[in-house]
């Protein structure tokens, strides 16, 4: 019956095999017990298919969430992570460091009584019948099988410990963390780009700092590692313009950034502290990115209207979509020039000011440029550019662009 429900073609074939399949397991003369019990084991070996594949717990539950018109397949496949992490580990098959981490994130722990009671907890949880109960679960154990093979993720670097490198770290981290926090706090958009200005040169000079260390320690020096890898959700709508932020961001912090448009996320390669920085920055950026979309978007409107009252109401969802979408690249775009001579003006003033009797800075960041290059080449050796759609809408790049560059760098 699963067989029959995973390879289901999508639409109505798809919804009628798992009505048949929610009816048999409903009335299913094993008993109720033994289906749940069964389930689970299903289940489980769901996501172990899903982990040798190249998935990790937030990736599962963001794309089967973003696959999900709600929450409902989403939470099932958080209790099949939970189940798996019950059972003892297939044997010789390595776990990802990030994996127990991400477990708790998501909150993923057995809540239920037992394995042949999971049903009938779900089913009193969320107060639905035996029917749509199974239907549910049915659903959830398809969105997993039908997942491709994703490309595996290097695995992070040891952490660095909690020495005075790791104290330092964290409290430059902390600075940062409160420049992005006071920027998506305020209500005046040239305070809100200075700051984040000022968080992205912090940013370049704790990668240079981190850069330095470990050419000083050298091989053996306790501070192995080389480039990492992390994935970052592209949530819609204008998942193109989101995208091209990312880049532009992972690009001033000396990242590199894949989309992969059919499963909604990018992949951030580069070194451990230079991808915190960059997932911290993006999320900032996003928020301040799309309160100012608003805004302008609201002002154009109004303008429009105002117009000989012309009336807007004929057309305007699409004329809206356009402006936004137009308006985010804007942004991404006059974004990546700002960020990037942040970051140069920060490595200029480290170069002047290092230490004569230190490694010359330009070559010890040349080499990590060249690694997180190769890094990436390996992962990812067949890329294709993306063509941008939507961006036709004149005063949506001009408003884009303000908003972007209303920054004076100098501030901070």
């Amino acid at each position: 019956m699963l067989g029959s429900v995973r390879y289901a073609p999508d639409g109505a074939a798809a919804e009628d095999a798992l009505e048949a399949g929610a009816s048999v397991l409903a009335a299913a003369e094993s008993g109720w017990e033994a289906v749940s019990a069964a389930v689970l084991d299903a289940a489980v070996a769901a996501v172990r298919r899903c982990r040798t594949g190249g998935w990790l717990p937030a990736d599962l539950e963001r794309i089967v969430r973003r696959e999900d018109a709600g929450t409902t397949l989403a939470a099932l496949v958080v209790d099949a992570l939970a189940a798996e992490a019950d059972r003892p580990p297939a044997a010789r098959t390595p776990r990802d460091p990030r994996w127990a981490g991400q477990l708790r994130d998501l909150g993923a722990e057995a809540w239920w009584p037992s394995g042949p009671g999971y049903l009938d907890a779900l089913a009193a949880r969320r107060r639905t019948s035996r029917f749509e109960t199974a239907h549910d679960v049915l659903a959830a154990l398809r969105a997993l099988a039908r997942l491709p093979r994703i490309t595996p993720l290097p695995a992070p670097p040891p952490t660095a410990g909690s020495g005075p490198s790791g104290a330092a770290a964290d409290r430059a981290l902390g600075r940062i963390r409160g420049l992005l926090a006071k920027a998506e706090a305020t209500d005046y958009a040239e305070e809100a780009e200075a700051l984040s200005a000022k968080a992205q040169e912090l940013m370049a000079r704790h990668s240079i700092d981190e850069a330095l260390l470990d050419r000083a320690d050298g091989p053996g020096g306790g501070r192995p590692g080389g480039p990492s890898a992390v994935r970052i959700g592209i949530e819609g709508p204008y998942e193109q313009a989101k995208a091209l932020l990312l880049d532009a961001v992972a690009a001033a912090n000396r990242c590199r950034a894949v989309w992969a448009a059919d499963v909604g996320f990018s992949t951030l390669v580069g070194f451990a502290p230079d991808l915190e920085a960059a997932e911290l920055l993006y999320t900032s950026l996003l928020l301040q990115a799309t309160a100012a979309m608003h805004r302008a978007g609201d002002d154009h409107h109004r303008a429009l209207k105002a117009q000989g009252g012309t009336p807007v109401a004929r057309g305007r969802s699409r004329r809206t979509r356009d402006f936004r979408q137009t308006f985010l690249v804007a942004y991404a775009d006059r974004i990546r020039d700002r960020l990037a001579a942040a970051t140069a003006a920060a490595t200029a003033s480290a170069s002047a000011g290092s230490d004569p009797a230190a490694p010359d800075l330009l070559p010890v960041l040349a080499a990590r440029d060249l690694a997180v290059e190769e890094t990436t080449g390996a992962l990812f050796p067949d890329t294709a550019p993306v063509r941008l759609r939507g961006v036709r809408d004149a005063e949506g790049w001009h408003q884009g662009t303000a908003a972007a560059d209303r920054a004076r760098l100098a501030e901070g």
